[in-house]
């Protein structure tokens, strides 16, 4: 029977414990958010949302094609304009998600014969990028530079080194300047997603590359998402002009895909005028994962140390970080639980994204109500 192997896949995930649903959620909920994204707090601002709504009611509901053909609105150059400003880079180029980019950003730089390498903790569009790419992948230990710099010195010929800046399940940062000295050392290009940093890391939020010293250099090329700190949707690329325009020619998922919808790109534009005048929800979005990890850790819950605005708490197993995540939500807590295969590693854990809008009695709302139905 067609597809008949699907039924004993949906098998072995019911008794792993590991079956994914999905959950409509309504426009307007009680729950308390602690599991999406939305770390400035700014998806919902209004004029994020007008942002939105103008750039429609101007451009269309849709941006009619791709990049090189119809796709590209006045309003994605400008966006791409102001990102490569504020982030300290020569150039941007704006994708339709944050996943296209890091495809495009690792298949068009890294041509056959190249070598990747690739960290350990990497995010799955990452990691798919370095599937995808022609040149060979070497995997390392995850925030090792000194195996990256070994793996490196293996091959002669062109290499790029790809990482998270901060990786998405624990929260941890990477050593950046490390990482840039290992690339240096031998002409490497180094590869990093800011998707966590932004808006959250360095000076007014312009990110961790640029907290490391690494922003405008020649060597260097970021991607970020714009459905995080910007409570948006999409992506880009930021780096040296050369590059952004090598990935125009050359990078498939900007050549054929269609462009940003314009309301995703004037959310996104809006919201990161709003972080470029209120540069202090970057360090509120700290100091609440701060508070958070400060407290659930008082509570004697193992959560791991947050460098940006992700805490991670260890679960015991795949069925009680579900369980887990399930009575938080019955609790009126809406909180991420990451199980394997998301987490390579085979442990789980309940993921809680720090807000820069989230009150203190909020905070301590959603640490009581973790402690109390912890397993």
């Amino acid at each position: 029977m067609a597809f008949g192997w699907i039924d004993e896949e949906a098998d072995r995930r019911r008794r792993a414990g590991l079956v994914r649903t999905l959950r409509p959620r309504p426009a307007d909920s009680p729950v308390l958010d602690l599991a999406s994204n939305d770390y400035l707090g700014l998806a919902r601002h209004p004029e994020v949302t007008e942002g939105a709504a103008r750039a429609a009611r101007t451009w269309g509901g849709g941006a009619t094609g791709s990049r090189l053909v119809t796709g590209t609105t006045a309003l994605h150059a400008e966006l791409e304009r102001e990102l490569a400003d504020h982030c300290g880079f020569e150039a941007a180029l704006v994708f339709s998600s944050g996943y296209a980019a890091n495809l495009a950003a690792v298949t068009a730089l890294a041509p056959h014969g190249s070598l990747i390498v690739s960290d350990a903790g990497n995010h799955a569009s990452l990691i798919d990028g370095c599937r995808l790419a022609r040149g060979t992948t070497q995997v390392v230990g995850h925030a090792d530079p000194d195996a990256v710099g070994k793996a490196l010195r293996t091959h002669e010929g062109p290499a790029v080194v790809v990482s998270d800046t901060v990786f998405s399940v624990d929260g941890d940062a990477a050593p950046l300047a490390a990482l840039a000295a290992a690339c240096r050392e031998r002409g490497a290009g180094l590869v990093v997603d800011d998707a966590h940093g932004l808006g959250v890391l360095g000076d007014g939020g312009r990110g961790a590359p640029h907290a490391a010293g690494l922003a405008g250099a020649d060597d260097v090329v970021v991607t970020v998402t714009l459905s995080k700190s910007l409570g948006s949707q999409g992506g880009a690329v930021l780096g040296p002009a050369r590059v952004i325009d090598h990935l125009v020619n050359a990078a498939r998922t900007f050549i054929f895909d269609t462009g940003l919808a314009p309301a995703a790109t004037g959310a996104a534009l809006a919201a990161l005028r709003l972080l470029r005048r209120e540069a202090h929800r970057a360090a509120r979005a700290r100091e609440v994962a701060g508070e958070l990890h400060a407290r659930l850790t008082a509570a004697g819950l193992e959560a791991v140390r947050p460098d940006a605005a992700v805490v991670s708490v260890r679960a015991p197993s795949p069925e009680t970080a579900v369980g887990w995540a399930a009575d938080c939500r019955t609790a009126g807590l809406a909180v991420g639980c990451f199980r394997p295969p998301s987490v390579p590693d085979g442990i789980s854990r309940l993921r809680l994204t720090a807000r820069a809008d989230l009150s203190a009695g909020q905070i301590e709302r959603a640490v009581r109500v973790i402690d109390e139905t912890r397993p």
